[in-house]
């Protein structure tokens, strides 16, 4: 794993005339309207994954040929996955920032900040973690790891949880109750209003967001551990040993989760035996930090050995591979029969999912790291890097 170590001490450095915010073609327009406000539906992307089974399907459509609608920038760049949800794009930045944006405009609604002050020179904990938003609330934890409960018609605080450590995850609901693992060690099951039912302690930091089936969650870390915990009691009930450090969330189909590792090796675990089914590795064995998307037949995912990676989800055996200039570490999404992605070679990719063909690219220039969410119609990625943007497509 690659923490920002140097990223606080950057910005306590920087002058007043050093310290950008966001820019844009579009002027913040405050707080929103409540009856302009819906709940997630079926067509929104509402949380890292789109959805407790984290399987990294949209259910929208989008443009054959999508093209950029509008564009912002932030200065630390946008590390994130976004969340879309009715007329509002939901987008985290490691300037601390969370922004809520027009959908259709870029035009920025709101924006709240993970510290009090508005001293630009002050240093404000980043968001790496992907948004979970709901009917009333937006939830996101910041790399100091405080979870951060968001009103959504005001982007106000509606209260904040300390954990002990950076939370690089999103936020899962199930039932009343909120999940959320931090890089304590800790995963934790609260209200919707912010108290504690339980937690649970693995053995080192926990990178994923959690994956939820019936009512059982599965947590996946440094510990190189699989872990699926009873819900409504916080108790492990299967601990499956992985042997190696996990950094991607896993995707839930039935009774089979997926998942890759730092080792290099996809994997089909049924986690109501605890049984790995099949591993999957390419020629070169190098860390998958991407979440897999997966349908009915296909695990999708890139890797660090540059390149895309279609698995038969039956098998495990490899259908088709595509290859990039660089590193691929955006957990990507699909919408009917493509699949989006971004590689650290700039560009931005469509993939045919029948056979692996490209079908749609964007040249942006910077690195694409941050997961592709796809709601409403549109598509968002951004970049992290300084004076990163955020695009949306449609």
């Amino acid at each position: 794993m690659s923490p920002r170590f140097t990223r606080r001490e950057t910005i306590a450095a920087m002058s007043a005339g050093g310290a950008a915010l966001l820019t844009a073609t579009h002027s913040a327009g405050g707080a929103l309207a409540e009856s302009a406000l819906t709940g997630p539906t079926e067509s929104s992307w509402a949380s890292f994954r789109n959805g407790p089974a984290q399987r990294g399907i949209a259910k929208t459509t989008l443009a054959a040929n999508p093209e950029l609608k509008w564009e912002v920038v932030s200065r630390d760049g946008w590390m994130a996955t976004c969340a879309i949800v009715g007329n509002h794009v939901y987008a985290p930045a490691l300037q601390g920032y969370l922004h809520c944006f027009d959908r259709l405009t870029g035009a920025e609604q709101w924006r709240y900040r993970t510290i009090e002050s508005t001293d630009e020179k002050k240093f404000a904990p980043g968001f790496k973690a992907a948004p979970l938003v709901t009917a009333k609330a937006v939830y996101v934890g910041d790399e100091d790891g405080i979870l951060h409960a968001v009103d959504r018609v005001s982007g106000n605080e509606l209260w904040k949880y300390a954990t002990d450590a950076e939370i690089a995850g999103g936020v899962a609901v199930y039932q009343d109750k909120l999940l959320l693992a931090s890089h304590d060690a800790f995963l934790y099951c609260l209200s919707k209003q912010g108290s504690e039912h339980w937690k649970f302690e693995t053995n080192d930091r926990i990178n994923c967001s959690p994956g939820i089936a019936d009512h059982f969650t599965f947590v996946s870390g440094c510990d190189e551990h699989l872990r699926v915990i009873d819900l409504n009691s916080g108790e492990e009930i299967r601990d499956v040993a992985m042997e190696s450090y996990l950094i991607a969330s896993p995707a839930i189909v039935d009774d089979m989760l997926y998942v890759g590792s730092q080792a290099g090796i996809v994997s089909a675990v049924n986690w109501k035996t605890g049984t790995i089914k099949w591993h999957y590795e390419s020629d070169r064995s190098m860390p998958y930090h991407a979440s897999a998307c997966v349908t009915d037949d296909l695990v999708l995912v890139g890797g660090h050995d540059k390149k895309f990676h279609a698995i038969d989800r039956h098998t495990g055996e490899g259908r088709w591979i595509f290859a990039t200039k660089a590193r691929i570490e955006c957990s990507s999404a699909v919408v009917d029969d493509r699949v989006f992605f971004g590689s650290r070679d700039g560009n931005i990719y469509g993939l045919s999912v029948t056979d692996g063909k490209e079908v749609w690219k964007f040249n942006a220039g910077k690195a694409i790291t941050a997961g592709i969410s796809i709601g409403e119609g549109c598509m968002v990625v951004g970049e992290d890097d300084h004076n990163g943007k955020l695009r949306c497509f449609a």
